[in-house]
Order: C-alpha cells, then structure tokens, then sequence
C-alpha cells in the first residue's frame, strides 16, 4: 500500500514521516521518454492468451483511493469506475487489461493507533463490498469456485485482502469475523512490527513470529484465510513456512536477488516455495524492481528525516524535494525491469510459484510500460518475446493462485473436522 518510497531501514518510521513519503515520492517527478512502444503483434497474442487465461492480480489498493479522494472522502458513488477515474484502475481499463479476478486490498494504516484498526478495517471492508455490489461488471467471490464462476461469465471476480495483522487488534475472534466478512487473505504486518510477528520494515523484536503468531497462522489455515508474507521479516516468512499446513502467497513482492530491499523476497525463500506449493504475486512498485531507484531513493531518507525533525511544512518539503530533484534526477523503472523479476522468480521458485501483484493505486508512477491496469498485454507481450509458452503465461497469469486458492480451501476441509476454533489469547506487550 502506498509503496512508492520503501524505507530501506530496521527502525520504525514516525506516522508523520509515513504522509511525507507521498509527498517526496520520486517517481510522481519522473516523466516517461515517450510512450512505451511496444511490439504490436506481439501485444495482440498477448490478448488471445490472456481471453483464455485472465490475469488474476495480486493487490490493487482502490479502496483506499476511493477513501481517500479528496472532494467526497468514502464515498464510492462519486468515484465512478464506469469512465476513467484520476487513479490507475477503472473498469474499461480493467478490461482492456484482460483482468478476470482482482484481490481488492482493505488496507488500515499500522502507524495510526490511536485511529481505531478495526474501525478502519470494518470500513474499508464496507467500501469494498459497496464498490463490488455497485458495478454488475464485478462480481464477490469468496472461494476458488466462485473465481472461475464469474471468470467463465466474464465479470471480475473480486475478493478482498487484508493488508495488517494489526487490524485483528491481537483478536482470533476479530480475524474469524473479518473471514466472515468476506476476507480471503491476511498481510500478517504492514509497515509496523506487532506484538506477535516481526515486519520487513520496522525494528524486530520477536526473532520472526511468537507463540500466539504461530496460531493466527494456523487458524487461518483452519478458516481457509491465505496467509500473505509481503511486508514481513525474513525471520517472519521462514516461521511462517515451518507453521502453515497451506500454500501460502506473497501478494505483492518482487525478488530481492535482483532488487535488495527488505520488502523483496530472498532467494532461500524462494526455493522453499516449491515445498510450501504458494506463489510469489511480482509486484510493479518501481524502487522494488529497479536497483538504482533503490538506491536512489535511500539517499533521500536524510532529507526527510531532518525535515520532518525540524517539523517542516508540506510545502516546505515540496520545496526542499523539487530542488533535489532538479540536481538529482531519479532513475526510471521499466516494464523490462518486472519481467527480469518475473523470470527471475520462475528459476528460482519454478513456473508453478510465480504471479502478478501490481499494486496499482498503492504506489507513484508506475513503470514506464505498466501505466496503469490496462497495461497487463504489454507485459505478457514482453514474456513472449522472451520466449515464454502459453502454458507458462496461463500459469503467471491466473492458474498459479488458483491452485493456490483450491488447496488452501481442501487444507480448511480437513482441518475444521480435526479442530475446533482457536480460543488463544494474547496480553499486549508494549
């Protein structure tokens, strides 16, 4: 979520500096050299495969843009998705994108505590389930069933996907009705270390998960609840994979041996997938699939810091980055870039582990290619032209989290014959 400057660091990121990186955010001061050209005959197979095999994304963040407009904040009537939006995802661009399912994040910020997590959770779920019901184009789907039922009729199948364990407020009870509610899979952290799993990008204090960690993971395993490692600690990924009797996915992440940042996964994860059966969902975030961007923007965290420390105006900071940027120019991700990830994941994982998480409407500008959601065809124009078979791009496309989805539900058949839900409780530690 919102993903367009990743702090490369194990320290916690003050709530304030969190609003001053969409501010900062390199890559909305990037230009694209042109528009992405890319091979007309290719891009028109790319469609013929991908009619038969939609794309079934990972993570896309439009709840929260929907939350978050400015004119008509939660209003989902005023955003209207039948025309195109001021955001990356609408419906003709769905379309034009071959998109046949989509996990819509329900995402709740981990730095704002004192805002109520589950308040925020249970609205962003009701935003989600009023744009689903609004559009006839878009249809909810809470089993693997229901996606190929609504793939078949050519809607949308639209699940929902929890970004923050915080969100469960150290609750069993709270993630059973968040499943009720429709909630398929749970990023157990965001940005923020909880009191039972480590993150990626804040200070480690459980060597990974805790006891009670180990149990939210295995009642989502109960309840058929894909448990999603983006954003977690290594030490988090390599518990979670001892712990779950079920695949398990990484909704939105790329590959850390090609980009090295903590939201990446290494390659000692990636060739535990194939034992685990779960899928790596690529993401498009610019700075995780580029490594001079990377580096480049883990330049820029003095600045902010001593910004936000001095208690600088947004306009202060605006400022400040404009005349960064003037003497500093960024470096530009491609869509080359996410299908280097892409292969990379295939080799490592194998064809069976690897899928798409674009993140749209969670990050800055995209990469130069990968504008927006009906960009998917250039992407798989790109793999065919490497050489990719159809049977693979089915498998990238939508066949991988399918699977994924099936064998999570068959796991929750047997498990909830052999126990009953959880009553595990927790007492905060900090």
């Amino acid at each position: 979520m919102h993903e367009s400057n990743p702090v490369r660091t194990a320290r916690r990121i003050p709530a304030i500096a969190i609003c001053l990186v969409a501010i900062l955010s390199p890559m909305e001061a990037v230009g694209q050299d042109g528009a992405y050209q890319a091979d007309a005959e290719a891009v028109e197979r790319a469609r013929e495969i991908l009619d038969r095999h939609p794309v079934f994304d990972g993570h896309n963040d439009l709840p929260w843009e929907i939350r978050m407009q400015e004119d008509a904040p939660m209003d989902v009537d005023s955003y209207d998705l039948s025309t195109r939006t001021p955001g990356q995802t609408d419906l003709p661009r769905l379309q034009q994108g071959g998109v046949g399912a989509q996990f819509w994040s329900v995402y709740v910020p981990g730095e704002y505590a004192d805002s109520g997590f589950a308040r925020i959770q249970l609205e962003q779920i009701e935003i989600a389930l009023r744009m689903i019901e609004k559009y006839p184009e878009l249809e909810l789907a809470l089993s693997v069933r229901d996606v190929e039922h609504a793939m078949a009729q050519g809607r949308i199948a639209s699940l929902l996907g929890a970004e923050g364990g915080h969100a469960i407020e150290n609750s069993l009870g709270a993630l059973r009705a968040y499943y009720a509610l429709g909630v398929r899979y749970l990023t157990l952290t965001h940005n923020v270390t909880l009191d039972w799993a480590d993150a990626a990008q804040d200070e480690a204090r459980h060597d990974g998960l805790t006891s009670f960690g180990e149990e939210v993971v295995r009642e989502m395993n109960r309840l058929g609840m894909l448990v999603d490692l983006s954003h977690v600690s290594l030490a988090t990924m390599s518990d979670v994979l001892d712990v779950s009797e079920a695949p398990v996915i990484f909704s939105h992440s790329s590959a850390r041996g090609l980009t090295d940042v903590p939201r990446n996964v290494p390659d000692l994860i990636l060739a535990r997938m194939s034992d685990n059966g779960g899928v790596v969902m690529v993401t498009f975030v610019p700075s995780f699939v580029n490594q001079e961007l990377a580096d480049w923007e883990e330049r820029l965290i003095p600045l902010r810091d001593s910004m936000s420390a001095a208690g600088a105006s947004k306009s202060e900071m605006r400022a400040a980055w404009e005349a960064y940027q003037k003497e500093n120019r960024p470096p530009v991700a491609t869509l080359a870039d996410v299908a280097d990830h892409i292969e990379y994941v295939r080799d490592v994982a194998g064809a069976d582990h690897v899928g798409i998480g674009g993140d749209y409407d969670g990050m800055g500008m995209p990469p130069v290619g990968l504008d927006d959601v009906a960009a998917y065809p250039n992407l798989f124009a790109e793999l065919l032209d490497r050489g990719w078979t159809e049977e693979d791009l089915g498998k990238l496309a939508s066949e991988n989290i399918l699977r994924v989805l099936g064998e999570a539900e068959a796991v929750s058949k047997r498990l909830r014959t052999e126990a009953r839900p959880s009553t595990a409780t927790m007492v905060p530690t900090s």
